[in-house]
């Protein structure tokens, strides 16, 4: 016996309608890979980040702008650092809103793109300020044509121009129907071209690493040598030593807020390209992705700690507005001397533009 003779013909029909109207969730739909506890601790830390990042950045800006008497390769480097640090923290919210839950499809594709322009940028600034050490520093009395204003300026558009470029492709990345498609911000499948720009950006963050040792390996030599010379006052020496450990602050935090990130990188874009196929691999780097990339957006928030310990005139700033005196910074009305990244360095003229 079957339904038609039970059941009124009305009465299927109406099932059959309700059967079209209705869709049931289908299990390729599912996603596998879920954030678990970090679903609630990634959005406080990037809360705490992004406020942190905000205050600190948005006052290193007003030092490097308002109190600069003489504009140098340092300053120019330093503000374009403070800017991307303060546009990598504008995504934050983002993350913070969209963290393992769906979202728009364009909106969470240009706040990602965004988000790797401004930290590669970052890393990029940071490289080119540990350049402008080395060479004024270990090489005092040459002359280099990216000490000036003109060259250095130039310099930062051209890592700005070259970010840009590798992050087009990621714009213009088409979305699938594979599981956590709809996840903003979330372990996703990836082809061939945004895997080689993934992996080549690792490979030259690792270069960048390299010179950075380099660098500060010489630094600390010529400042070490600079310290034990016969002739050289207790005061220089104990100057020179606080010089070599202000040095390394830099690395330091280049080390610890980016190392751990692109080491994971490399096996996390290979569960992205299907090379590692198991899940529960796949889910172990996507946690650890997502704990290292909170990691690296604390770059932000130190990087200021850079400019307080290296810079006299923004350790002036910070402690005008912890005096409720930031006015005469805004109104330029602090007349004491501005060494910016003060080093003991040989005596030798700041290049100036063209």
């Amino acid at each position: 016996m079957d339904a038609a003779t039970i059941l009124p013909s009305s009465m299927i029909t109406d099932l059959l309608k309700l059967k079209d109207n209705v869709s049931f969730p289908s299990a390729k739909n599912n996603c596998h890979i879920q954030d678990g506890v970090l679903s609630e601790m990634l959005p406080v830390m990037y809360s705490i980040v992004c406020a942190v990042s905000l205050i600190s950045n948005s006052l290193a800006l007003l030092v490097f702008w308002a109190t600069c008497q003489k504009c140098s390769s340092m300053v120019i480097y330093m503000r374009n650092l403070a800017i991307a640090d303060l546009l990598l923290s504008l995504c934050l919210p983002f993350r913070v809103a969209y963290q393992n839950n769906t979202g728009p499809f364009l909106l969470c594709k240009i706040v990602g793109a965004f988000f790797y322009l401004n930290m590669y940028a970052s890393i990029m600034f940071l490289s080119l300020i540990s350049l402008d050490r080395y060479l004024k520093i270990v090489k005092p009395l040459q002359q280099f044509k990216i000490h000036s204003v003109s060259w250095s300026t130039r310099a930062t558009q051209i890592v700005w121009l070259i970010n840009v470029v590798f992050i087009v492709p990621f714009l213009f990345e088409q979305s699938s129907n594979e599981p956590c498609h709809d996840r903003c911000f979330h372990f996703k499948k990836k082809g061939y071209v945004g895997a080689a720009i993934n992996l080549s950006a690792v490979l030259v963050f690792f270069i960048l690493l390299l010179l950075f040792v380099y660098f500060y390996g010489k630094i600390s030599v010529k400042l070490h040598q600079a310290s034990m010379g016969k002739t050289t006052k207790p005061q220089t020496k104990r100057n020179s030593n606080r010089a070599i450990n202000k040095s390394f602050i830099v690395l330091v935090i280049f080390i610890v807020c980016f190392v751990p990130y692109h080491i994971v990188r490399v096996p996390y874009v290979l569960a992205q390209m299907e090379a590692i196929s198991s899940l529960s691999w796949k889910q172990t780097l996507h946690i650890a992705n997502e704990i290292v990339l909170c990691l690296s957006t604390l770059n932000s928030c130190l990087d200021p700690v850079i400019y307080f310990f290296l810079s006299d005139s923004f350790r002036r700033a910070v402690n005008l507005t912890i005096h409720g005196k930031l006015k005469l910074i805004v109104n330029n009305q602090d007349q004491s001397p501005s060494n910016v990244f003060n080093l003991p360095t040989p005596s030798r003229p700041e290049t100036q533009g063209d």
